[in-house]
């Protein structure tokens, strides 16, 4: 049975310690035969603060139609209010250009987009782990396909001498069948 440093050297073409940590891992489970998937969502070191909880929270909310339709609604009540309030008043709490209501868009967006950023950053992170084990995955996946291409060529390597060598064993024995020329006549 073969190690892991002659398997990088056989396969990989260079030297166990010439590798990074993940093509180290892969050669070593290759060896063992060991499988190399986990699951990622159940891995221990994932599990999420309650900021982080929060912020996904927000932007999963923030970026849904209901958020879209609330604030839809809440935008047009907004200004049905003050219509309503200018025509039955005279007056409204918030006349035309609506400055209160953009200075609460734009406290929402100052507090909505950095939650919504450390939400993408936190997916991104998960995104690069799946990506790197994908890789993992992938990359013993074409060496144990390498080794099977190795086994098959073996195998048909040693089938043609087998071949060949009966043939060598089959010829002999024809040539003791029939007599040679010289006897025939």
């Amino acid at each position: 049975m073969t190690n892991a440093h002659d398997t990088a050297a056989r396969l990989m073409g260079r030297g166990y310690d010439q590798l990074d940590a993940r093509a180290q891992r892969v050669a070593r489970h290759l060896t063992e035969r060991k499988t190399i998937t986990r699951d990622l969502t159940r891995d221990a070191e994932t599990t999420p603060t309650r900021g982080q909880r929060a912020a996904d929270a927000v932007a999963s909310f923030g970026g849904s139609w209901l958020f879209v339709g609330l604030f839809g609604a809440t935008l047009a009540g907004w200004i049905a209010v003050n219509a309503a309030l200018l025509a039955w008043r005279g007056q409204t709490f918030d006349p035309y250009p609506f400055i209160l209501l953009n200075l609460v868009l734009s406290m929402l967006a100052a507090i909505q987009a950095p939650v919504i950023l450390m939400s993408q950053n936190r997916q991104g992170q998960k995104d690069r782990q799946h990506a790197e084990h994908d890789y993992e995955i992938n990359l013993k996946a074409e060496l144990e396909i390498m080794l099977l291409h190795q086994k098959i060529d073996t195998l048909r390597q040693s089938q043609w001498a087998e071949l060949l060598d009966m043939q060598q064993q089959q010829l002999a024995l024809l040539a003791r069948m029939v007599p040679a020329p010289d006897k025939l006549a």
